[in-house]
């Protein structure tokens, strides 16, 4: 067992005040958006296994199969598959998707063989891995997720009555699902930027004037006019309003899949994702916008946004059950007077946040490591240990084989 020392992102959208109350320290006053755990090259954790700091992706590295175990070697190679973060968003991130395995190994290859840095603006693949997804909400969170049904959104949009929308009610009206929502995202996006940004300053004006009203989109027009006042005249402010609002209450979670265009709008979670940094954007962001190859990958598929709770087993460990390989997440809400229960798993690396209380991990031979809120530790592929204390905490590690 391992504590590890983690590191803050600081970018802009980052709450200044969760992450710091999370740690028990005092706020710098800069944003503080994303607390990463795990062995990522952009931001690896550190362990001290006696001769000082060193970061977890070296510990691997030396040492792949003692660390990871051989089945997650087998599977993903020599790295550790998944990556945990405590997200803390104030303001929106981008509207964005992620690609599928064959895209990503594809689109890495296409890249490297251009020829463009890992480091360009306009780099999309900056590795060979998809980037499946779990958020899990600490707070109320809000987000998009999916796009909703064509007529649900054409009767959406209808109610706002700005004019330059209505070529998009009758497209989707007018389509089969795929096809309708297809051509309006690709239209939204091709338009001229200077007409759009009008269209953008009408649908907010109008989504913030139905935000007071009720009725069923209610939340959602409250959204949207958030988006335009962060991003104004963003058309990802119009291709938002295709996508289903959502509101998850903590402990419910969103998995997001190759092709699902989402976006966070505001709250504090726990998210673990694939290894990968790839994602393509579709607006509400000043970065690069690559719209053909989104095109692409994006999934015209319309439905709910599938909120997840957790499947509780005999001992009380809640699971968060999706088709992911490199990653599972389950939330342990441990009691004082309850026997410590075994870390059983995929026999694979794992990875413990404190989120609440206090948790203590101990090992057969006598070792015991305490976590209060905000810690964390790394438990290697075969270790022992049992977990027990009074508190909450999300545990990471390896998925199952399909």
């Amino acid at each position: 067992m391992d504590r590890l020392v983690n590191t803050v992102r600081p970018y802009a959208w980052g709450s200044t005040t969760a992450i710091p109350e999370l740690l028990g320290v005092a706020p710098t006053g800069e944003p503080q958006a994303e607390l990463w755990l795990g062995a990522h090259p952009g931001a690896p954790s550190h362990v001290d296994r006696g001769a000082g700091p060193v970061a977890l992706s070296d510990v691997v590295a030396a040492d792949p199969e003692g660390e990871l175990g051989p089945d997650a070697v087998r599977r993903f190679g020599p790295r550790l598959p998944f990556l945990m973060k405590v997200l803390a968003a104030a303001d929106p991130l981008s509207l964005q998707v992620h690609p599928n395995p064959a895209q990503a190994r594809a689109g890495h290859a296409e890249e490297e063989a251009r020829g463009i840095p890992v480091d360009a603006p306009h780099r999309n693949y900056k590795d060979a891995h998809h980037k499946p997804e779990l958020i899990c909400a600490l707070t109320p969170f809000e987000g998009l997720c999916g796009f909703r049904t064509p007529d649900a959104t054409a009767e959406l949009l209808a109610a706002l009555e700005v004019d330059p929308l209505k070529p998009y009610v009758d497209l989707l009206h007018a389509h089969p699902e795929e096809a309708a929502l297809r051509e309006v995202l690709t239209a939204v996006l091709r338009a001229d930027r200077a007409a759009m940004a009008d269209t953008v300053h009408q649908a907010a004006a109008a989504a913030e004037r139905l935000a007071g009203h009720s009725g069923p989109h209610r939340g959602a027009y409250a959204a949207y006019a958030s988006l335009a006042r962060h991003f104004p005249g963003d058309p990802g402010v119009i291709a938002a309003m295709l996508l289903n609002h959502v509101v998850l209450q903590p402990g419910e979670a969103l998995y997001l899949d190759a092709g699902v265009p989402h976006a966070y709008i505001k709250g504090v979670g726990v998210e673990i994702m694939a290894s990968s940094d790839n994602v393509l954007r579709c607006g509400l962001t000043p970065k690069h916008v690559d719209v053909p190859e989104l095109l692409r990958v994006v999934r015209f598929e319309a439905g709910a946004p599938g909120v997840l709770r957790p499947e509780a087993d005999a001992d009380g460990t809640e699971e968060y059950v999706t088709p992911a390989g490199e990653f599972a997440l389950s939330r342990h809400a441990l009691a004082p007077d309850a026997a410590p229960r075994p870390l059983a798993g995929t026999g694979g690396p794992q990875i413990l946040l404190c989120t609440a209380g206090t948790a203590v991990l101990r090992a057969p031979d006598g070792g015991e490591l305490t976590l209060v809120r905000g810690q964390s530790a790394y438990v290697r592929a075969g270790e022992r240990v049992e977990l027990g204390g009074d508190g909450i905490v999300f545990r990471a590690a390896v998925g199952r084989a399909a």
